[in-house]
This record gives C-alpha cells, sequence and structure tokens, in this order.
C-alpha cells in the first residue's frame, strides 16, 4: 500500500496509496519539476498527514493538507467503499466528505487510496537565519513579516535552548548562536528571491535582530535549513537514560497573540526546570514544545502542557495545530468548541461507525470518562 498509482502531471494530480511517504513522493515528483508541499516529520505517510490533517514548514505559503487532497477512497466500518469525489480542481458536487475525513484520525473511516494535488517547483529557492535577544523580538519579526505580506515560502521560529541542543548534538555542519533564531524559506524568480531576502532582512533589522545570513547557493540553503530539520532529533539525543521520555505537542493561536503565548510559554517552560524547547511555524501562529521528562517528572510536564493548551484557548486559538487531538486533548475539545459542536461530532461519529470500531473515544469520548480523569480546566 505504498505506490504511485498515476500521475497526471498535465492535470498536477497524482493518485498515490497511504503508505507512501512524503519525501519519497517528492523525490519521483522532482523528476518532472514538480513537488507536493505539506512537509511534516521526516518518515510521515499520507495516511497519517490525512488523518491528522498535517501541515509543516510549507504551511504558511502553501496551506495544509486539506488544501492538497481532492479524492479519498475510504473503507467505511461496515465494509462499505466510498470514494469522495472526483479529480476536478473545485466541486460543489454535495457534502465535501474529504475534508471530513482529513483530521479525523481513523475514527470515520480507514483510506486506502488520495488523489492529491500538486505543483510545480519554484525557479528558484534561498535560505536566511536571523537571530534576536530575546523569543518576543523574534516573534513580533514574524508578525510584521505577515503583516507586511511578504510571500516568503516558510518562517520557522527555534528558541536558544532548542539552538543549543543542535549545537549539543553535532548533528549539522556548522555551530549556530545560542539566541531565539528565525530561519527563512523563500521561493520564486531569482529576482523576486532577492527582493523578498532584502525586504525580511530590512525588517529583521528593526525589530532587534542580532544577525542576518542569507544562502548565496543551494548547498547554502541546505547547510541553513538543516538545523530546523533536527529539531527533534537532538533534544531526543539529550535523555540521560532509557527511562527519559520525550513529549511533543503543538498550539496555535491568531498571528497577533503569538509574541504574547510564545513569550509566557517560554517563561513557563523554563520555570518548570524540564529541559524544554519551542520550534515553531510560527507564519500561521503555530508552535510546538519538545519537553524531555521522566515519569518523576511527568506530572511537571503534563502541568506545562495543560496551561500552554489553556493559553492558547483564552487567547482565541486551538489545542492543536496540526498534531492532532488523539486521547491527551480530546478533553478540550469543548473548551475549545463547546459542548453543542462536539456533540455535533460525536453524531457524525455513531452515524459513520455505530459500533465504534474504529479508534474508538478517540478525538471524541464515546463513553463518559471515570471519575477524576479529566484534568480541571
Amino acid at each position: 500500500m505504498d505506490k504511485i498509482l498515476a500521475l497526471h502531471k498535465d492535470d498536477l494530480d497524482v493518485i498515490v496509496q497511504p503508505g507512501l511517504g512524503w519525501e519519497l513522493l517528492n523525490e519521483e515528483l522532482a523528476k518532472e519539476g514538480l513537488f507536493f508541499p505539506p512537509d511534516p516529520g521526516p518518515g510521515a505517510k499520507i495516511g497519517g498527514m490525512v488523518g491528522t490533517g498535517c501541515s509543516g514548514t510549507n504551511a504558511y505559503r502553501y496551506g495544509t493538507m486539506k488544501e492538497w487532497v481532492l479524492s479519498l477512497t475510504v473503507v467505511m466500518a461496515d465494509g462499505t467503499i466510498i470514494k469522495t469525489r472526483q479529480r476536478p480542481r473545485k466541486s460543489s458536487a454535495g457534502y465535501d466528505l474529504t475534508r471530513l475525513f482529513i483530521g479525523s484520525e481513523g475514527t470515520l473511516g480507514l483510506v486506502t487510496e488520495a488523489t492529491l494535488k500538486v505543483t510545480v517547483k519554484p525557479q528558484s529557492e534561498s535560505v536566511a537565519v536571523a537571530s534576536f535577544a530575546t523569543i518576543r523580538d523574534a516573534a513580533a519579526c514574524v508578525a510584521s513579516v505577515v503583516g507586511e505580506g511578504i510571500p516568503i515560502a516558510a518562517v520557522e521560529l527555534l528558541d536558544d535552548v532548542q539552538m543549543q541542543c543542535i549545537n549539543d548534538s553535532g548533528s549539522t555542519s556548522r555551530v549556530w548562536k545560542k539566541a531565539p533564531t528565525l530561519f527563512f524559506k523563500f521561493g520564486g524568480t531569482p529576482s523576486g528571491v532577492k527582493e523578498q531576502i532584502g525586504m525580511v532582512r530590512k525588517l529583521a533589522k528593526t525589530k532587534g535582530g542580532q544577525s542576518f545570513e542569507f544562502a548565496r547557493n543551494e548547498d547554502e540553503a541546505q547547510e541553513l535549513w538543516s538545523a530546523r530539520k533536527e529539531a527533534l532529533w537532538s533534544v531526543m539525543a539529550k535523555r540521560r537514560n532509557e527511562r527519559d521520555h520525550v513529549w511533543t505537542t503543538d498550539v496555535a493561536v491568531p498571528i497577533s497573540r503569538l509574541p504574547d503565548i510564545i513569550e509566557e510559554t517560554k517563561e513557563d517552560m523554563t520555570q518548570s526546570g524540564l529541559l524544554a524547547s519551542m520550534v515553531g511555524h510560527v507564519g500561521d501562529g503555530n508552535f510546538h514544545a519538545i519537553i524531555l521528562f521522566n515519569d518523576v517528572e511527568r506530572k511537571k510536564a503534563e502541568d506545562v502542557v495543560h496551561r500552554m493548551v489553556k493559553r492558547a484557548v483564552d487567547m482565541e486559538g486551538t489545542v492543536t495545530g496540526e498534531h492532532g487531538v488523539g486521547l491527551v486533548k480530546r478533553d478540550y475539545l469543548a473548551r475549545e468548541l463547546g459542548e453543542s459542536t462536539v456533540d455535533a461530532m460525536r453524531k457524525l461519529k455513531q452515524a459513520f461507525d455505530p459500533l465504534c470500531l474504529l479508534n474508538c473515544d478517540k478525538v471524541i469520548r464515546m463513553q463518559r470518562p471515570k471519575r477524576k480523569e479529566v484534568k480541571p480546566w
């Protein structure tokens, strides 16, 4: 179930099976001058990307998985096989079942085939890196770049702890400044990329940027971007022994509240005493926490995550921008959306899977929680 079944180059779409990895898909598409923008963690498969409604570093410019799926073939809980749509780029025929299944985390049906949109690779690409004195300055720079409408391809934030972890791991070819750092990706025509870099450089300086470096060729671009892709692995390398765990979680807020939530969460993580870093697809208000803890420290880690989620909801944000709800965050949904909205979701689950065979109690509780099972808000 990991094959490319058909590529329609003229229509800019491809039909794939759910076990295919996005990296392998892009290797094949590159031979035709095409690419598939959603880029979550290394090793992610198309089926899982559909299930979580994933995004990745390219989401600021290209959107999330929802924007790149045309149609799905799904096996329902009773064995019925349905196809949600044909291949046109747009359709207003009936309910949008395609988007209903995206982000449903395997609770409504099993995806066996996906028709995906693809796009043409940019003529020119480059990367720039800017460091800042404080994480709030870095977040404020992002808000300014977004507010100015500069069409960058991606902007990622790594805090000082994360940069130190990357240095300690030795996983990149250079030593990085231990400071909150923004990684920018640019794409377009050569002149357009050059103009974007100049505009971002000027904005970074006005927001307290301490350094700004941009790639002059493809090798330098890959070197600069390599730090972003090493974030999770570099924290995992800090595990003290086999009893240590790594917790990755995410929230998202309106872009105007990004500096506030990042600053408050950073302060909270520092005061917790845990090794915890921040990484963010901050161009769309989404950021992640990567927390190292052992069984003794579990309660402390849970409390940090709980306060981070509460903070996001209080700022009119979401409990998860791309990781999904799963089991841990299902009890936060009513706080974000309201009981009546969660009830509507529960009715959908009951209609699609009345026997609760598919990931029962994931995303939406189908049974009442046990006493003290739900963390007080």
